[in-house]
């Protein structure tokens, strides 16, 4: 998401943040409403397009947002309509937005019980688990298999591990994954976590798993060069060799082994 778009959803966003906040751990409730009007707009291009035409007036949307999600709750439709009468590059961009909104709305009820930490080891647990085991990876991203085959098998892995609320969008990426590789749905859902509890995600590649220590050692080496709070996943990469592969956004710093290997056979090469 780019340009008017992205200023759409924060736009909205930022008013929404104080509504799911105040829901407390009722905010799943709204997050489950809003994963249905994802549902509902990536089924149907008409009523997506419909939502987003830059022709049609605020108070015609607002109309055509009650008359299908009536049975919602009044603060779900409410957002709904005000992302609506935004304007958007694409029009696949409004269920985006909305998506963002259901991934807060969750993440706002885990804080408002003092878990949102925990949520996010748990979800990167997760995401490394999966890293590891490619089989259990390929089932759950299965798109042979039905939306609720994926999520059952889901619930079967993770259910005792952890959190309800972690359960939940694991659960979710599992089953509507929506033009993303499960993977990728997982890491987008610890990049919101991570912002919401204002850290940046920093991604670690190691050729072996990193203590405790030695990690909480990393994280205060990048606090205080990034100046900033860190939430460090590392995951695990024999072919690297040694040394770590350290991401922070689009800013990568390459110190394993291979890379120093590649970089010797460059020179020689030249």
């Amino acid at each position: 998401m780019r340009g008017t778009s992205e200023v759409s959803r924060d736009a909205v966003l930022a008013q929404f943040g104080a509504v799911a906040t105040a829901a407390g751990a009722d905010a799943t409730l709204l997050a489950e409403e809003l994963f249905s009007v994802v549902d509902a707009l990536d089924s149907s291009g008409s009523l997506r397009r419909a939502l987003t035409d830059p022709a049609r007036s605020g108070a015609d949307k607002d109309t055509l947002v009650a008359s299908l999600f009536g049975a919602l709750h009044p603060q779900v439709r409410d957002l709904v309509s005000a992302f609506a009468q935004r304007r958007w590059i694409l029009s696949s961009d409004l269920g985006d937005a909305i998506e963002d909104a259901a991934v807060e709305a969750y993440l706002a009820s885990a804080q408002s019980q003092g878990q949102l930490e925990a949520l996010e080891e748990e979800m990167f647990g997760v995401e490394r688990f999966l890293a590891t085991e490619r089989d259990v990876l390929s089932a759950l991203g299965d798109r042979a298999a039905s939306p609720d085959a994926r999520a059952k098998l889901a619930r079967g892995l993770f259910g005792a591990s952890v959190g309800p609320t972690t359960l939940a969008l694991v659960e979710r990426a599992a089953r509507q994954p929506r033009n993303r590789r499960l993977a990728n749905a997982l890491a987008y859902y610890i990049a919101i976590a991570a912002a919401r509890s204002g850290k940046t995600v920093v991604e670690v590649t190691a050729a072996v798993e990193i203590g405790a220590a030695h990690r909480e050692r990393l994280a205060g080496i990048l606090r205080a060069s990034l100046g900033c709070d860190v939430q460090v996943n590392v995951s695990v990469d024999p072919s690297v060799i040694g040394g770590m592969r350290i991401q922070v956004g689009d800013r990568v710093v390459d110190g394993t082994i291979l890379s120093k290997l590649d970089e010797v056979q460059r020179q020689l090469v030249g």
